[in-house]
């Protein structure tokens, strides 16, 4: 199971393994106060592409797309993370304010759609530049 929250929220023992995924540390959280287990800069947003969405609602879709394609791109940034979501469940940690428009929804959204894959394969997935 693979779920979204700010890293704000309180911390739930439902929330099983939590992967903060924002490239930037989150705003007025100290280090050791953060309940994570991991921290995944590399598989955040470009620094170009969360530049032009500026957490604007109506450049979602956009971003919603480009960052899809960048996922696509490096799946050696989120593999290990399919393997933590089908053994229990996987938090999604993210900052921004908008529960709905942000990064973790796109990206929560992109592995559920690969477990659906691994459950049901019909042919070899092709990722963008991966040899």
């Amino acid at each position: 199971m693979i779920q979204c929250k700010r890293v704000y929220d309180e911390v739930e023992v439902s929330d099983g393994q939590r992967v903060l995924v924002d490239r930037i540390w989150p705003r007025g959280m100290r280090k050791d106060a953060l309940a994570l287990d991991q921290w995944l800069q590399a598989l955040a947003p470009s620094l170009g592409l969360r530049r032009d969405f500026a957490h604007d609602p109506e450049r979602f879709s956009a971003f919603r797309q480009g960052y899809r394609q960048e996922l696509n791109n490096h799946p050696e940034h989120w593999m290990a993370l399919l393997d933590i979501a089908e053994r229990g469940t996987l938090t999604l940690l993210y900052a921004a304010k908008d529960t709905r428009y942000n990064n973790a929804q796109v990206l929560a959204e992109f592995l559920e759609q690969e477990l659906d894959r691994r459950e049901h394969p019909s042919s070899a997935v092709c990722y963008g530049n991966v040899l």
